[in-house]
């Protein structure tokens, strides 16, 4: 990804600053996709766990408050990008096409990992917030989707996706 057209200054080397180098050519170092995957993850983190105290306080049902904490996890994701951007200056239609690009499928595939693990974590689903159940299932979630969802992000990233798309707007 060509990040010259973004600086009025075209002698400086902006592949030179540290998790740039290589984006879109596939030399992305795990270190930057465990970067990415970290700023997806708790985006994610504060939706979901949102939407699980809002659903248990409601006295919701395990599928009202899933779906709400999912939506909150994908609403909070996409939410930090979108204010990155739109502090780097974007206009908000394109602020928001840079967070689906960016977040999308890094946030999917976290909230499949981490659900499926709460889903078949048996008594889980049954565990209210004030068990320790319900928390180590959830951070466990968190932790598994962690490290399934960092090779998909630097798989992105090395083809010019996902965070990679982020990186033209600072």
């Amino acid at each position: 990804m060509d990040h010259s057209a973004h600086h009025t200054n075209t002698t400086r080397d902006h592949t030179a600053r540290a998790g740039h180098a290589g984006h879109g050519m596939g030399a992305v170092t795990w270190g930057a996709a465990a970067k990415a995957t970290l700023h997806c993850l708790t985006g994610c983190a504060i939706g979901e766990i949102l939407g699980m105290v809002i659903g248990t306080a409601l006295l919701w049902g395990n599928v009202p408050t899933m779906v709400l904490a999912i939506t909150l996890a994908f609403v909070f994701g996409y939410s930090f990008t979108l204010f990155a951007v739109r502090k780097a200056g974007l206009d908000f239609k394109s602020a928001i096409k840079v967070a689906l690009a960016a977040d999308t499928l890094s946030i999917a595939v976290m909230e499949f990992v981490d659900n499926a693990i709460i889903a078949l974590t048996p008594g889980a689903m049954d565990a209210h917030l004030s068990d320790g159940l319900f928390w180590s299932a959830l951070l466990g979630g968190f932790a598994v989707a962690f490290v399934i969802t960092t090779p998909v992000n630097k798989w992105m990233i090395g083809r010019g996706k996902g965070h990679a798309v982020v990186h033209a707007y600072h």
